[in-house]
This record gives structure tokens, C-alpha cells and sequence, in this order.
């Protein structure tokens, strides 16, 4: 029998070999990620990130697991939701990009409610029913089984606990597309090269978004893994949709 594959950007690879090269991929940018990101978005991903937090729901006293937490901005966010009583768990399997926003926040005196974990996403390493909400920020396009990381998503919430997803997706308007896939193919690898000295990553990261299921797709296997009430909320003409959901 041959051997399972799955994609990588545009790649097929063999299932075993993906997460180690989402691995390499994001030990190379993790130091210039947010200069990236603002680039790359002409700064607009940190009003979808405010946003994302904003609408979350989540409340003073509650303990949130930020997945794919990296270099902390969400975690930065969610600390005055949470307030003195609560808690945020960053959650990243990348140790780089830990450690990155580990420094990041205690350079800037943020430590308290804060903890810092080197977890797969897939396979969580917590009890049932451990949170009141689990936010997971422009990471899900990278897990290679995503339907696991969604099952483990529902599992560690308490009930009636919230799973939120931000993540690019389908664009909505056909006239954006042309200019979006000349931005993702011809900009982002360019501006990779110049400031990050690493084309391929931004090439991998562009097509990532290509392969990544769309806003139905996703509600439906949300709502498969066992998330009920699940929404999907477009920003920028479905550049990035948040999905929402339950445990019931």
C-alpha cells in the first residue's frame, strides 16, 4: 500500500513528514513574524485579531487556551478579558515561536494569568472540560489533521464553553480575487526575501491558504467534531472568516 499523503502549500507529502515541515517553516520566520504580518497585511490583521477578541464573549475569571499562541498578540488581548481572575494558556508546538513571545510579553511586564506550553494541537495534553473558551488565530490551516485538533478543541472546553477559529479564507468578492492571488503569489514571497531572507516559507504560507477549507467547510466540521451553535463571521470580503462554537 502506498504510503498516506496529505498537502503542504501546494505539495502533496507524506503525512508523517508535514508537521516537521510546518516546523522548519516557522522556526525560520518566528523572529521577524509580527513585522511580517504587518507588512503582509498593511497592518489590517491586527484590527481582525482586536475584533476576533472582541466578539469572543469572553468574560472576567475565565481560563482560555490560546492554540497556536506563538508570539502572544492574541494572548496580549485576551489578558484584560480575563482580568486578575482568570487565566491564558499558550499553546504553541512550535518552540521558537514560545519562545519569541514569551520574551516578547516579559519584556513588557506581561507574566501574570500567563502561562506558556509546548503542545500539538491534535493531541492536548489537558483534561476534559478545562476551559471556558480556546482561540486559535491564523494556526488551523497548519495542523495536519484538522479534524483531530477540532475534536480536542470541543473536548478540553467545559460546557457551554466557546471554540473560536480565525483564519483566512475564501474571498467572497470576484473582483478581489485577481488582485488577492497577485498580492498572496508575487508580493508576499518578494517581501519574504527582502525582509526575512526566506521566500519559501511565504510561498508556503500563501499556498496554505489556498488549501484550507472554506467558510462552509469549515462550520461543517466544526459542527462534525461536536461543536453546536457554530457561526462564521466574513472580515474583509472573506479574507479571514471567525467560526464559533459550542460545547453543548
Amino acid at each position: 500500500m502506498s504510503e498516506p499523503t496529505t498537502h503542504f502549500g501546494f505539495r502533496e507529502v507524506p503525512v508523517a513528514d508535514k508537521q516537521r515541515l510546518v516546523e522548519r517553516v516557522f522556526t525560520s520566520v518566528a523572529h521577524n513574524y509580527d513585522l511580517m504580518n504587518d507588512l503582509m497585511s498593511f497592518g489590517i490583521h491586527r484590527l481582525w485579531k482586536r475584533f476576533f477578541v472582541t466578539i469572543s464573549g469572553i468574560r472576567a475569571g475565565d481560563r482560555v487556551l490560546d492554540l497556536a499562541g506563538g508570539t502572544g498578540d492574541i494572548a496580549t488581548l485576551l489578558l484584560p478579558k480575563v482580568g486578575e481572575g482568570g487565566a491564558v494558556v499558550i499553546g504553541d508546538i512550535n518552540a521558537e515561536m514560545l519562545r519569541v513571545g514569551r520574551d516578547r510579553l516579559l519584556d513588557r511586564g506581561l507574566h501574570r494569568g500567563l502561562a506558556f506550553q509546548q503542545v500539538n494541537a491534535e493531541s492536548l495534553p489537558y483534561a476534559d472540560a478545562s476551559f471556558d473558551a480556546v482561540t486559535m488565530a491564523f494556526g488551523l490551516r497548519n495542523v495536519t489533521d484538522k479534524d483531530a485538533a477540532l475534536r480536542e478543541m470541543r473536548r478540553v472546553l467545559r460546557p457551554g464553553g466557546r471554540a473560536l477559529v480565525l483564519e483566512f479564507s475564501r474571498v467572497t468578492q470576484d473582483w478581489l480575487r485577481p488582485l488577492y492571488d497577485f498580492h498572496s503569489f508575487q508580493v508576499l514571497p518578494r517581501l519574504g526575501r527582502v525582509f526575512a531572507h526566506d521566500a519559501e516559507s511565504y510561498r508556503y504560507l500563501a499556498e496554505s491558504i489556498r488549501k484550507h477549507p472554506d467558510q462552509a467547510t469549515l462550520k461543517v466540521m466544526m459542527e462534525n467534531a461536536g461543536l453546536g451553535a457554530v457561526s462564521v463571521h466574513n472580515l474583509s470580503a472573506g479574507i479571514v472568516a471567525i467560526h464559533r462554537g459550542y460545547r453543548l
